[in-house]
C-alpha cells in the first residue's frame, strides 16, 4: 500500500486522488455518517471507482504511520476513500450549501 500525502490529507490511494470520508464530510460541512449513507441509500450513484472502502490493514497503516488518523484506531467502521468522480456524485446527492456549491458547475 502506497499513500503520497500532501498538507497532511492522503491525495493519492492505489493511484487514484482520493479523500477520506470523515475528510470529504468537514469539507462539505456535514457528518460523516451523512457521507455514508449517502453511499448506502444511493449505490447506483457510485459505480466502482468512485469510493473505495479501506481494508482493515490499510485503515491500520494510517493510524499507524500518521498521528492525524489516530481518531480511527478504535473505529468499528473502516473509511471510506472517495475519488475525485465520487467526490462530485456525492456534491449532487448531498444537502449542504458547500455540497451544493461544489457541485455547480455554470
Amino acid at each position: 500500500m502506497s499513500y503520497l500525502f500532501t498538507n497532511g490529507r492522503p491525495p493519492y490511494h492505489r493511484g487514484q486522488k482520493v479523500l477520506l470520508d470523515a475528510d470529504v464530510a468537514q469539507i462539505y460541512g456535514v457528518e460523516t455518517r451523512d457521507i455514508n449513507k449517502a453511499v448506502t441509500n444511493n449505490p447506483d450513484k457510485f459505480p466502482a471507482g468512485y469510493v473505495v472502502k479501506l481494508s482493515k490493514a490499510e485503515k491500520n497503516e494510517l493510524v499507524e504511520n500518521f498521528h492525524r488518523f489516530n481518531r480511527l484506531k478504535h473505529a468499528t467502521v473502516n473509511p471510506k476513500a472517495f475519488t475525485e468522480k465520487g467526490l462530485y456524485m456525492l456534491a449532487t446527492i448531498l444537502k449542504s450549501k458547500v455540497a451544493t456549491l461544489t457541485g455547480y458547475t455554470g
